[in-house]
């Protein structure tokens, strides 16, 4: 029984170390985005050496680059799986850099499924997101978490002194283009699978209003697919100054909280996750002023947190929760939370299909 005991203490011990160091993984993973790292094994197109890698690093002064570096930090990572290694005698190998002068095997470093996400130069990638949550400003409030819970202030102004990640990124040039890009390239991860999904939705809708639409990307991927759409781009004025002009969307700026242009149709993208139950019954209520009533409805995108089954993004959406409270002071919701939201806002009606991304598709109608 004691050894059981000591087992069991140890495999704890173990764990809490694994929770301790936790952040290493994050600031590594954004480390191999910085450096470029999978880029510079893809462009070879097949696994090369350290050696190999170490000459692709942008760098003022390659002898200053630290192989010892490197070399531990790859180790991290083909043991997050992010990059494979094997092992290759130098009877077997082939321009392989300086590796080729040591009598050791020399380890080869691939790409795996998941470096594939962290490939600048393809689409879909997750690269400008990786930047955006790793970045420091973005990190400070998580120092405040605990005495949140205590105060029930919002971590973010804790750290910033802004009311909102909006309110702070228009000030804030830097965070501001980081934002962007992280929403602009989850366009390509997501809405590719929800335009196929909801192809046959579109059908009765002659104007779609974008509300948050940032750059109007989203939109114009919709209105490209269905061109007999005329597509709305809503946003907050200093946004839409930098928004670009796309064949078949209007950009308007305006504030979601005062009052939403009018449509066929409302469509939201990961905007209500971003506030408070009390602010997102605002924005549904404007949602619904801004269609007709009998034949309009809304079109969100969003996550619905399954903290039940075995779903594959259920870790990743209770992690995205905890962001959305420190961020924006958002959450992840439930079905139950989100029906609850919906008829609250002037939406008693409402479905959701799954589709092969994070978010899910929940369509309601104001009768």
């Amino acid at each position: 029984m004691e050894k059981v005991e000591d087992d069991s203490k140890l495999k704890g011990q173990a764990e809490i170390w694994q929770h301790i160091a936790g952040y290493v993984g994050s600031m590594v993973l954004k480390c191999a985005v910085e450096l470029r790292i999978a880029d510079i094994i893809h462009s070879h197109g097949g696994p090369i050496s350290l050696s190999q890698i170490a000459s692709g690093i942008t760098t003022t002064n390659s002898q200053s680059l630290n192989m010892s570096y490197l070399e531990r930090i790859m180790r991290l990572l083909v043991q997050k799986n992010i990059f494979s290694a094997h092992h290759v005698d130098h009877d077997h190998s082939s321009n392989l850099g300086k590796d080729q002068t040591t009598s050791s095997p020399t380890t080869l470093y691939g790409l795996t499924d998941l470096s594939k996400w962290i490939l600048w130069d393809t689409k879909p990638s997750l690269v400008p997101l990786i930047r955006i949550v790793n970045h420091p400003l973005m990190m400070a409030p998580w120092q405040y978490l605990s005495q949140c819970v205590k105060d029930g202030d919002f971590a973010f102004k804790k750290a910033h002194g802004c009311s909102s990640i909006w309110e702070f990124s228009s000030t804030n040039p830097e965070i501001d283009t980081l934002f962007n890009d992280a929403m602009s390239d989850t366009v390509s991860v997501t809405m590719h699978a929800f335009i196929e999904a909801y192809k046959d939705g579109f059908s009765g809708i002659g104007s779609l209003v974008d509300v948050g639409g940032r750059t109007g990307e989203n939109l114009h991927e919709i209105v490209k697919s269905h061109p007999h759409i005329k597509g709305i781009n809503f946003d907050l004025p200093h946004v839409i100054a930098k928004a670009p002009l796309f064949k078949g969307v209007t950009n308007v700026g305006g504030n979601m909280f005062e009052s939403i242009p009018n449509a066929d149709a409302v469509f939201m993208k990961g905007i209500i996750h971003d506030w408070t139950d009390e602010m997102c019954v605002e924005i549904l209520k404007n949602c619904r002023k801004a269609i007709p009533e009998n034949t309009g409805k809304l079109i969100i995108v969003d996550n619905v947190l399954e903290l039940e089954s075995d779903y594959v993004f259920k870790e990743s959406h209770v992690l995205l929760d905890l962001i959305m409270m420190v961020i924006t002071s958002g959450k992840e919701r439930t079905e139950a939370e989100w029906k609850k939201l919906l008829e609250e806002g002037g939406f008693p009606r409402y479905k959701i299909f799954k589709i092969p991304a994070t978010e899910c598709i929940i369509e309601a109608y104001p009768k």
